[in-house]
């Protein structure tokens, strides 16, 4: 498992709309020879109906009908490539700010994001608040694609002033690797192969800087500790049961000391299966199931844990962004799916709505759409928690509407380090 992922980078593609987002990653596609003929032939046909005339390469990734008839991207599409060094999953994600929960959903596994902008605008609230939610989620690195280079004419005074903006927002928000690239997605500039048109720029191109990007960070904890949330419990041929998930955290081995949670019962892992055949260890990312030294009653949504321990907690101070409709307030009930658990729970305080242009907190009541707050939440069942700095797993939750089941935010256990 461990070498199959090995070289394995996964990305997210943020900014505000019309940056230029789809267009970019279509290139990447193109000229990299990742397309197959009848992809071609429907991108060719679709922007034949739009009167483009010559190929529209958003439609590469923009794959609703609602999408090309709009000309805008409202879900998040995963496009699968491969260089000669390592293979990519790229998120492209929406820049409407009204699809801003669907950029949350593909920023949320990103190794790093690939942040697109126009040279021109710089920037945008909107990118501003992908970039807040992105380093909220985790991502540590990101790469900036400074796109539409060409209506500008390849000016470097327009590139530099662009640079300044970018990287004091990037130090305020804690990114520990920043890149930031001038191209045309359009023409093709700096995006694979590196381009004439910039004598005074000396660094990667796109896919260069992806290529040595690190890979794995989504996976990485600053808390050592396996977590294996219970999705299934397994009756065996022969008696006895075994607890099925997906691993996170550290590796488990067999004879490995472990808690299950919040019961705190500890126990020794006797064997691990994985296929329907034993193992020895089971490593981040495998979906599989231990058995147990001790008979428990666990269930879907326990935890079995190697130390440093989790938190056992009702009560628990978070960082929310709240895509609801209709503002989240004080009192307000809702669901809480946390791993493979579902919990009532109830919003005891609101503690503030961080301004995203000056990165601090100003006092609220009640969080409008969009809105990226702290909140203190109290939930009918214990929970199983890290902080999400620590394990971005068992650091996560979405908040559900009871009466619609439709997902109302995303929120991380704990407050932002830039806070």
């Amino acid at each position: 498992m461990q070498l199959a992922t090995k070289d394995l980078l996964r990305l997210a593609t943020i900014g505000s709309v019309d940056d230029g987002k789809s267009t970019l990653i279509g290139r990447i596609l193109v000229d990299t020879r990742q397309l197959f003929d009848d992809q071609l032939d429907a991108v060719a046909e679709a922007s034949e109906k739009r009167g483009v005339g010559d190929l529209d390469l958003s439609f590469v990734t923009d794959g609703l009908r609602a999408e090309r008839e709009q000309g805008i991207t409202i879900d998040v599409a995963y496009r699968y490539a491969t260089s000669p060094t390592r293979k990519f999953i790229i998120a492209d994600c929406p820049g409407h700010v009204q699809y801003t929960g669907n950029m949350a959903t593909g920023a949320s596994t990103a190794d790093l994001a690939l942040v697109v902008l126009d040279v021109a605008s710089g920037l945008k609230e909107q990118t501003r608040r992908h970039l807040c939610i992105a380093a909220l989620l985790g991502v540590r690195s990101i790469i900036v694609a400074v796109n539409k280079m060409d209506a500008v004419d390849w000016s470097k005074l327009a590139f530099d002033r662009v640079v300044d903006e970018i990287q004091a927002l990037a130090r305020d928000l804690d990114f520990t690797s920043v890149s930031i690239i001038p191209v045309s997605a359009l023409l093709g500039d700096n995006v694979v192969e590196p381009s004439s048109h910039f004598p005074w720029y000396e660094g990667p191109t796109v896919l260069e800087a992806l290529e040595n990007s690190e890979a794995g960070a989504w996976e990485h904890t600053t808390t050592r500790g396996a977590r294996l949330p219970i999705q299934w419990v397994l009756r065996q041929p022969g008696g006895g049961r075994t607890y099925a998930g997906m691993v996170n955290g550290d590796t488990f081995h067999v004879g490995d000391r472990v808690t299950l949670l919040p019961a705190n019962i500890e126990t020794t892992i006797t064997a691990i299966n994985f296929g329907g055949e034993e193992i020895a260890d089971a490593t981040v990312g495998l979906a599989a199931d231990l058995a147990l030294a001790n008979e428990t009653n666990a269930g879907r949504g326990d935890l079995i844990a190697t130390a440093p321990l989790p938190s056992v907690v009702n009560e628990l101070k978070t960082t929310i962004c709240w895509f609801g409709e209709k503002p989240l307030v004080i009192g307000q009930r809702l669901k809480m799916k946390h791993t493979s658990k579902v919990t009532p729970v109830r919003v005891k305080t609101i503690n503030g709505v961080i301004d995203i242009e000056k990165l601090d907190i100003d006092e609220s009541t009640s969080l409008t759409t969009n809105d990226i707050g702290l909140a203190t939440l109290q939930t009918a069942d214990l929970l199983v928690v890290d902080d999400y700095r620590a394990n971005r797993v068992t650091g996560s939750f979405v908040l559900i509407d009871e009466a619609t089941n439709a997902t109302v935010a995303a929120g991380m256990v704990g407050h932002a380090s830039f806070l």
